[in-house]
């Protein structure tokens, strides 16, 4: 298995709700203890709708497109969020049991968010079917618009997005190499929304994306002129009502950084003390633990007797093919499985953002997308950050301390994001000479731990970095 490592970020805020009434309780944003069912939880609140036992089920592609034909868009956005639901659930084995928004209140939703953060949000759905890739498109303040792209069939979607994956991993790969496919997608994707996204100034899209689609690195689809993280800030959702929406600062909070260097049965990760130190000692006022004190009951001591807003994980993680019992975070002796995440106590206090910085996804797997995309769900945090693929030990410690030092001051999480990776794009850092300057410390590096600055701006090194669930 690559060597790569795993970044955890979480952030205790108390934040005002945005388009739904009184802020969630935590019970709500959990997912229950009890298996998934065919019955989906009712929801009691003003902003919540119950949802119909009979209505619970896996989409109907069929279905859906007969909707859309009729020209219904606001029912064919409630097949899709409830019907991806029912698929998480049955995946992770649970019930996720935030309340359900219709339509209109998701609109509604986003025209809150847009007040409250000064940040215009879009939200994407792309839903492949076998003859063509429908696109519906919902804006803040506005009735939601629809697309079908007839030349995007699944066979010729599929084709494209495993050219991408394929020539955006290798780091060695040329612009020719990566960039027909990534305008192919970006053609079908984003070029038919986008007169609608410029007319109304979005800046910020989140991505609502079907089988085949939840591990494309949509930052590095392009126009033809610019990256597509050069025009907005990016986040990826498995349905909009499995995302808690209240924005929140990271500001004021102290971390929790914890990771190993060595391991018993996979390669060590000698940047990992680095790390650690970078952002407890200069980047944030915290706590770091490595190796032995990197234990799972640790954490939640350490959690338990001091309110770390940020905890920072750096370690091996993997998102494999099958149940979702296969994936897991290497702690130091033992392997917290995907459908453990709930054991590390995270909902209490309230997760903020959940960073896995250098995972390995399997790219394309539809389980292993599933376990990728419905991680901030499964942990309970707000949002996550993590890596479809293992990026380079050096190139991952160049991309945290950048993101670090841009959370400071970004208006929300997936604009921090954004800077960090334009930062590597446009090659305005790199490791040896620009490290102290982030970090504001001289932090000693190991002899291996190397990289050219040049090299940084390969999407290979920034686009693997997706923000999940909320991103503001």
């Amino acid at each position: 298995m690559n060597s790569f490592r795993l970044s955890l970020l979480i952030s205790l805020v108390v934040s005002a709700a945005s388009g739904g009434g009184a802020a969630l309780t935590i019970a709500r944003s959990a997912i229950a203890q009890t298996p998934a069912s065919p019955t989906l939880p009712a929801a009691s609140t003003p902003a919540s709708t119950t949802i119909a036992p009979s209505t619970a089920s896996r989409l109907n592609v069929e279905r859906l497109v007969q909707v859309l034909d009729q020209n219904d868009v606001s029912d064919a956005i409630r097949q899709v969020e409830l019907g991806w639901k029912y698929q998480f659930e049955q995946y992770y084995g649970g019930k996720f049991t935030l309340p359900y928004l219709e339509p209109e209140q998701i609109v509604r939703s986003l025209d809150n968010l847009h007040r409250s953060t000064g940040k215009k949000t879009a939200l994407i759905y792309a839903i492949p079917t076998p003859n063509h890739l429908e696109l519906i498109l919902v804006t803040p303040g506005t009735k939601p618009v629809h697309h079908r792209i007839t030349a995007a069939n699944r066979e010729a979607l599929s084709t494209a997005a495993k050219t991408f994956r394929t020539e955006v991993v290798n780091a060695a790969s040329r612009p020719e190499d990566y960039l027909p496919a990534a305008k192919q997608l970006h053609e079908w994707l984003i070029t038919p929304l986008e007169p609608v996204l410029k007319a109304q100034k979005i800046d910020t899209l989140i991505l609502c994306l079907g089988t085949g689609l939840r591990s494309l690195p949509m930052a590095a689809l392009h126009d033809g002129q610019r990256f597509l993280v050069e025009k907005y800030s990016l986040g990826l959702i498995p349905a909009f009502n499995l995302v808690d929406r209240h924005p929140a600062s990271l500001q004021g909070t102290k971390v929790l950084a914890m990771g190993a260097s060595e391991f018993q049965d996979q390669s060590p990760l000698p940047a990992v003390p680095v790390e650690l130190t970078a952002i407890t000692r200069t980047l944030w006022q915290g706590k770091s633990l490595l190796n032995q004190e990197f234990t799972v009951a640790n954490l939640k001591a350490q959690r338990a007797a001091t309110s770390y807003g940020i905890v920072h994980l750096a370690t091996h993680a993997e998102f494999l093919p099958g149940a979702a019992n296969q994936s897991y975070i290497q702690f130091w002796r033992q392997q917290l499985r995907l459908t453990q995440f709930r054991d590390l106590e995270l909902r209490v206090p309230v997760v903020q953002l959940l960073v896995l910085s250098a995972c390995q996804t399997a790219l394309g797997n539809p389980e292993a997308e599933l376990g990728f995309a419905g991680l901030a769900v499964q942990s309970g945090s707000r949002a996550a950050i993590a890596s479809l693929w293992s990026v380079s030990d050096a190139g991952t410690l160049v991309l945290m301390t950048e993101l670090y030092r841009q959370l400071k001051t970004a208006p929300i999480k997936a604009e921090a994001l954004r800077q960090a990776q334009l930062a590597l794009l446009k090659k305005q850092v790199n490791l040896n000479q620009n490290l102290a300057l982030r970090t504001g410390d001289t932090v000693p590096l190991p002899p291996d731990i190397t990289v050219e600055g040049a090299k940084l701006a390969h999407p290979y090194y920034w686009a693997a970095f997706t923000l999940i669930g909320n991103p503001w």
